[in-house]
């Protein structure tokens, strides 16, 4: 958990941070917004690439090596003397993120007896919105009060120290069943897993095309002050710890509703806050709905994959991660060349539309009775999957 959250705080770190960073260096908030992209990417390609070349690599050796590389990122960040060392310092927080990603957040089920997994699955995945409710704000503040530089240095010192946390802590974690490409493969056929790339990518490209830009819309839009700005994240965070919560406590049971109710939530409060977000209670009221509805979707992403293909955790973890990481980028282009060209008000309008389709797309599976496979055999799981069968 506490890996994961020195990941998604180096990652969305930028957001908080944009505009002083954008100004250090003379380039637009677009521009700027090229930081969230570049790890996207580059995790997307990582994330099968890595963890199959390493699939015979004791796990805890893997995640030691991820964090070196993170903390080596945030210090060449703190240090940029120029965009492009901040944006090569991005490749590097990209790897790590693909390969991380993939081998940890499926780990729960080496870690706990088997009635705790979906528990410590929750608080692996806590680290999400925990990155937003303390990360990224405190990293705001620290930029605010002591330059943008000094919040990339106190990340890379703190990744350093969990580095050495999981080394003396974590006992080792022997690959027992190597990822290969062909297990990959097979998964895209399947029909849940197909539902769950298409889910993945709208409501991640609704969410991360509009917050990537969040600052800008409270500066321009709400007026708010620079200091306030790191107040308002702290509340949309503290929603997400919450969120986070909330969804994997009902996920298990109710895939389709969870995920569904959590993207018609943040269509919502996207959607409005171009009409009410203009003032300070109206921001922060949809900040809060916001933030617990997207607090429940990495943990409503990750359920649903691995519903998918219940026999294959990592490459479950493995699709996971390569499908949110590339949506990411994708949404963070997309919003940026939309912010540079009109207004933040207009990206928040066609990222809450992208998640409206959110909620269409788990109609339609309910409507086409699409099941999840009911046994954990091997054998009967993958030709169960394989077909993609309906319900009679």
């Amino acid at each position: 958990m506490l890996g994961i959250f020195s990941i998604v705080t180096t990652e969305i770190l930028p957001i908080g941070l944009l505009t002083s960073i954008g100004s250090s260096f003379t380039i637009s908030d677009g521009m700027a917004g090229l930081m969230m992209t570049m790890p996207g990417f580059l995790a997307a390609v990582s994330a099968p690439v890595v963890t199959v070349a390493t699939g015979r690599v004791d796990r805890r050796v893997m995640l030691g090596v991820f964090l070196l590389l993170l903390s080596l990122a945030n210090f060449l960040a703190s240090a940029a003397s120029s965009y492009w060392l901040v944006l090569i310092s991005r490749v590097m927080v990209g790897v790590t993120i693909g390969g991380f990603w993939s081998i940890g957040a499926g780990l729960a089920g080496q870690l706990v007896p088997a009635a705790s997994v979906g528990r410590a699955t929750s608080v692996i995945f806590s680290a999400v919105p925990l990155g937003s409710v303390l990360g990224v704000p405190l990293g705001t503040f620290i930029g605010d009060i002591a330059g943008w530089r000094t919040a990339f240095l106190v990340m890379g010192g703190f990744t350093l120290a969990v580095l050495v946390l999981l080394l003396a802590v974590v006992p080792p974690l022997p690959s027992d069943q190597a990822t290969r490409l062909d297990v990959l493969g097979g998964m895209l056929r399947r029909v849940n897993t197909r539902f769950a790339l298409v889910m993945t990518f709208l409501v991640v490209l609704a969410h991360f095309g509009t917050y990537t830009y969040i600052t800008p819309f409270l500066e321009q839009i709400t007026h708010v002050g620079s200091g306030l700005v790191t107040v308002y994240l702290l509340i949309y965070g503290a929603a997400g710890v919450a969120g986070n919560f909330l969804g994997g406590s009902t996920v298990g049971r109710h895939p389709r509703s969870t995920f569904a109710t959590a993207a018609a939530l943040i269509a919502a409060a996207i959607l409005l806050l171009p009409v009410l977000g203009r003032s300070d209670a109206g921001a922060v009221a949809l900040l809060v709905v916001w933030g617990a509805a997207y607090g429940a979707v990495p943990v409503c992403s990750q359920t649903w994959f691995s519903k998918a293909a219940p026999d294959s955790p990592e490459a479950s973890s493995v699709l996971f991660t390569a499908s949110f990481q590339a949506t990411i980028s994708i949404g963070a282009l997309v919003g940026g060349a939309v912010l540079d060209r009109s207004s933040p008000s207009t990206v928040m309008v066609l990222g809450g539309l992208a998640a409206v389709f959110v909620v269409l797309a788990a109609w339609a599976h309910w409507a086409g009775r699409f099941r999840w496979p009911e046994t954990s055999s091997p054998a009967a799981t993958g030709a169960a999957l394989d077909r993609g069968r309906r319900l009679p």
